[in-house]
């Protein structure tokens, strides 16, 4: 007859992995179509509702990139709203003088977003990449290259506005730093 063992589960301290229960472990799968990842981004069905998609992280990304927290709000209800979210989340903007906060997490103004918006770029751009994005913009539009067209010359006047916005913020940033 044959001996039973002892599990390695009894008493402190467990003698095997937590991960190494042998039972499968539930993934849900990415809700996209043809996504084989694993799905653990919730994103909802429609507003208001508590049905959720359940999305790899990139699809998660791609389905909330043109996400408009204000649509369909007049423009009293949107200033209330911003507000409202300014004042709920102030205690992020008051820990960056530690140096906590960094380009991309809510550290840059409204006109620093839609100058990079302008440029081109993504909301964590460091300095060296506006730069870089205002010349290779710039030499297309430049009065000099481009004269008598207004357009262009309207374009050349947004884009060195918005390179400027960004610059004295980067200064502003350094000087606290």
């Amino acid at each position: 007859m044959k001996k039973a063992r002892r599990s390695s589960d009894w008493g402190f301290p467990r003698w095997r992995g937590y991960e190494g229960a042998r039972e499968a472990a539930p993934v849900r799968l990415c809700d996209r179509y043809g996504c084989e990842e694993k799905g653990d981004c919730p994103a909802p069905k429609a507003p208001n509702s508590p049905d959720r998609w359940y999305f790899c992280q990139a699809h998660a990304a791609e389905y909330n990139a043109r996400w408009d927290y204000f649509e369909g709000l007049d423009k009293a209800e949107r200033e209330g709203r911003a507000k409202a979210e300014r004042r709920e989340n102030s205690g992020y903007a008051e820990a960056q003088h530690y140096g906590w906060a960094g380009s991309g997490d809510g550290s840059r103004t409204a006109d620093e977003m839609r100058a990079l918006e302008l440029l081109g770029l993504e909301a964590d751009a460091d300095i060296g990449a506006v730069k870089k994005a205002f010349r290779e913009r710039a030499k297309i539009v430049h009065p000099d290259v481009r004269p008598g067209d207004e357009e262009a010359a309207r374009s050349f006047q947004a884009l060195s506005l918005a390179y400027e916005v960004l610059k004295q913020a980067e200064e502003r940033r350094e000087w606290k730093g």
